[in-house]
């Protein structure tokens, strides 16, 4: 019913003609992603009324911004504006074959690595000889028997003779001998890897959700292999739990696993996947071994859905110290340390450079692009392999940095996510999503930062007036303004009084700013242009009528006034949740009538990046905040503070999704943009990235296997594998790693993980004729942000026979720590020819 489980892709529409066929232009605001034959919905088109009707149109020649739709439209009304275009999702029917049919006639296989085209089919037959050697001898293909693995290439050959027109070529007898060694073990990695796969397809088949395979898939990493030939005794069983391993990859590599010094940062849904692996694989089991791990979260309910290391018993305990606890007793040989870290510039004392030297491998289990930055730029520095991976909903990627051999995770950006104009969310929304950013906004500013900016005045009210007075502007005065309404004890002593703040805030948010804004813009409003100020993407909206007989309003109110009381120590009276008592109460509001008002600023510039205004008046004004702050100081009661709240979405209990679905829905009715349920509404505000456990088992299984690779330590470039996969298309991407940037300098060549190393503590003049004798002219030497010496300036050459370490400590005021040993220094240099050379970075050993 859903191949790709996508939302459906929708568009603004700026204009159709009456054609046959039609042209549909939409806004230029963003690219569509319709494709050829899609079929499209329209709603809310003026003019051209008859495309309303609900019935699916097929679109062709689609563009990013505009389509032909397949309709004579030219006895249509003349289109005027507006209109949203959506795909509709259609249903596809496959026809499977069963089993019987589909080993002899197996179609298209899935591929996977295109760099192995023939591969699946010489799998198909190598599983199909597999059955029949276990049918035939009762048993699997003994592990580096050369008999055995001849008699199942004898088995695959015959297979393969049956097939005529279909045969293999070349039935590689070479890989058909490593499938029957390798054929009685159970791996880890394949395992996780396929459990992922398969785990997915049950879900498609319960569902009807995802495409399925359709209908084999064929997977292998021989390259994970070890590199070099295997004696038959390497494979020899030592009645260990690594035995079925051990068959495969050789009791050598088995101590290399065990004795593997890992770093592993993060310890969520990744973090936990990766233990159990890495457990069960016997990684950092041994007496030499050691695997840290670091995480500086805590366990939250919404984990337990993938992070299955955990127990609702564990909410609220560190993510490590549970995840160590719980690979621990899965293999009780591994020895782990658990930290509760995060990974960064600030914890350089923790992560130290003999900390970083030790290790063998570091594993990325992060969720953010910059601490993965981080870690990557450590990596590179301290030269150790990195195995990064990540996931979103069915996606899922691995990447592996290998020092020399592949770039780095940092040489290649995902371009910045798309935000919206402050201007856009505050006046102008024209999605659901743009309303839920405003209404998370208003939570934090309501609710956490306003009373966190009452606590800062009362506990140095002095202090905080003369920051006031010295920012001066339009922000500062908002602050006070909010400051003053929540000081005034007259509207905040009673749980009555949070009923009326609620009442108010609602005519304020949907009514009073809806009608200023139709009055400074009304409908009929050009730009400077002369073209229709609301056209789209823009919508005209219209003001809400409160009524307490609407329950979407009553629980906006609820939502509020429980949150206001909270943050002022109020207690909630029970008569809160009686719809009769609490209309009751609504009612007993006086709101004001409002009248809007001439010459005020609305920002409609896209680029703006504040919304305040600033006025001449704002000084003064600011000093009028502050007497009568002062005032409503005196009046408080001895020690008062209010209670800032921190969102949190995963209580359902706390109003916090209450009032920003309540925010979001009632400015969404404001605009006639569709609303949504609470749950959609904390999948977009909560800003949670899909995350499912298939994908999860899928990557992490896919870079253990990589990790075969990393310690076994001889593998080139070509063995390795990144991989891109979608489990819903279903999509396998795998492909080599791109080689680092190759500099070259005379008979010097150099990359990325370089770095040049200069010892016996020098000077700056015998760093600069150091680099001379390579044929490099350095003008420029820098330490961080500081310049150490620089060619151009006559009395940087007092400071040539100063060590470079003394000069950093002089000029730049470095720091050194007592770990450290050395400081690195950022040389620009040119050749003869006074070509810039881009060199690596210069470590200088003073210790």
């Amino acid at each position: 019913f859903d191949v790709d489980g996508e939302e459906p892709h929708t568009g603004i529409i700026a204009s159709i003609s009456n054609d046959n066929p039609a042209l549909v232009s939409c806004v230029d605001d963003e690219r569509l992603e319709f494709q050829d034959g899609d079929l499209v919905v329209f709603s809310e088109v003026h003019g051209m009324t008859e495309l309303n009707d609900g019935k699916p149109r097929k679109i062709k020649s689609a563009r990013p911004y505009s389509f032909t739709l397949e309709e004579d439209t030219t006895a249509f009304g003349t289109y005027m504006k507006g209109g949203i275009v959506t795909q509709v999702k259609q249903p596809k029917m496959l026809n499977f074959k069963p089993l019987r049919e589909a080993l002899k006639e197996p179609g298209d296989f899935l591929l996977s690595d295109f760099a192995k085209f023939d591969r699946p089919l010489l799998l198909h037959i190598a599983f199909q000889a597999l059955d029949k050697f276990i049918s035939d001898f009762g048993r699997f293909p003994v592990a580096g028997s050369e008999e055995d693995a001849q008699k199942l290439a004898s088995i695959a050959a015959n297979i393969n003779e049956c097939l005529g027109e279909g045969k293999v070529e070349d039935i590689n007898p070479k890989l058909l001998r490593l499938f029957a060694f390798g054929a009685k073990a159970v791996l880890n990695p394949m395992a996780a890897m396929f459990g992922g796969i398969v785990g997915q397809e049950v879900v498609k088949a319960c569902s009807g959700k995802f495409h399925p395979l359709f209908q084999f898939f064929y997977f292998d990493s021989v390259e994970s292999l070890p590199a070099e030939p295997l004696d038959p005794s390497d494979f020899k069983p030592l009645n260990s739990r690594y035995d079925a391993q051990i068959s495969v990859f050789g009791s050598k590599l088995q101590k290399k696993l065990e004795d593997a010094k890992v770093f592993m940062v993060g310890s969520g849904a990744l973090g936990c996947e990766f233990l159990k692996n890495l457990a069960l694989m016997g990684v950092s089991c041994g007496s030499q071994g050691k695997l840290t791990i670091t995480d500086d979260d805590v366990i939250e309910k919404s984990n337990l859905s993938r992070q299955f290391l955990f127990r609702d018993w564990n909410i609220g305990q560190a993510k490590s110290t549970v995840a160590a606890s719980a690979a621990a007793s899965i293999n009780p040989r591994l020895k782990i340390e658990a930290l509760q870290n995060r990974v960064g510039p600030e914890t350089e004392g923790v992560f130290n450079d003999t900390f970083w030297e030790k290790l063998t491998v570091v594993i990325n289990a992060l969720d953010n692009v910059n601490a993965r930055l981080y870690v990557d730029q450590r990596c590179l520095y301290f030269q150790k392999p990195l195995l990064e991976s990540g996931t979103l909903g069915a996606k899922c990627n691995t990447q592996m940095v290998i020092p020399h051999l592949t770039e780095n995770y940092g040489a290649s950006r995902d371009p910045p996510e798309k935000q919206a104009p402050m201007c856009t969310v505050h006046s102008f929304p024209h999605n659901i999503d743009h309303c839920l950013t405003w209404a998370r906004s208003e939570f934090e500013g309501l609710l956490e930062k306003t009373p966190a900016e009452v606590n800062a005045y009362l506990s140095n009210p002095v202090e905080y007036a003369s920051s006031m007075k010295n920012a001066g502007d339009a922000q500062a005065k908002d602050n006070l303004e909010r400051v003053l309404e929540c000081l005034d004890r007259e509207k905040c002593e009673t749980f009555q009084d949070c009923i009326t703040w609620a009442r108010l805030r609602f005519e304020d948010y949907f009514v009073n700013r809806v009608k200023q804004l139709i009055f400074t813009f009304p409908e009929e409003a050009a730009t400077s242009t002369g073209a229709p100020f609301w056209s789209a993407p823009k919508r005209f909206p219209h003001p809400l009528q409160f009524s307490a007989a609407d329950t979407s309003h009553l629980n906006f109110i609820i939502a509020a006034s429980i949150l206001r009381a909270e943050t002022f120590g109020i207690s909630v009276p029970d008569w809160v949740k009686n719809p009769k008592m609490l209309s009751e109460a609504v009612d007993k509001v006086m709101v004001p009538d409002f009248q809007p008002r001439e010459g005020v600023k609305i920002e409609t510039d896209e680029k703006a990046a504040s919304l305040s205004a600033a006025s001449v008046d704002d000084a003064a004004v600011i000093n009028e905040l502050l007497l009568k702050l002062e005032l409503c100081r005196n009046n408080l009661p001895s020690g008062f503070r209010m209670k800032p709240i921190s969102f949190e979405k995963d209580d359902d209990t706390n109003y916090h999704m209450d009032l920003i679905a309540g925010l979001a829905n009632m400015r969404a009715r404001n605009y006639s943009i569709p609303e949504v349920d609470k749950l959609k509404a904390k999948f977009i505000a909560g800003r949670i990235i899909p995350a499912i456990a298939t994908s999860t088992a899928m990557a992490t299984g896919l870079v253990c296997l990589e990790l075969y690779k990393v310690l076994d330590g001889a593998h080139k470039v070509e063995d390795y594998r990144n991989t891109f996969a979608n489990l819903a298309l279903p999509l396998f991407s795998i492909a080599e790693p791109v080689p680092p940037k190759v500099m070259k300098h005379r008979d010097m060549s150099w990359t990325v993980w370089d770095r040049w190393i200069l010892k016996d503590n020098p000077t700056l003049r015998e760093l600069i004729q150091w680099l001379k004798d390579k044929g490099l002219n350095a003008y420029s030497i820098s330490y961080g942000s500081c310049l150490l010496f620089n060619s151009m300036f006559p009395r940087h050459k007092e400071r040539l026979d100063k060590k470079v370490v003394d000069v950093a400590r002089e000029i730049a005021k470095a720091e050194l720590p007592p770990y450290r040993s050395h400081l690195d220094v950022v040389v620009a240099c040119e050749d003869d020819d006074d070509n810039d050379i881009d060199i690596p970075q210069v470590s200088i050993y003073y210790g």
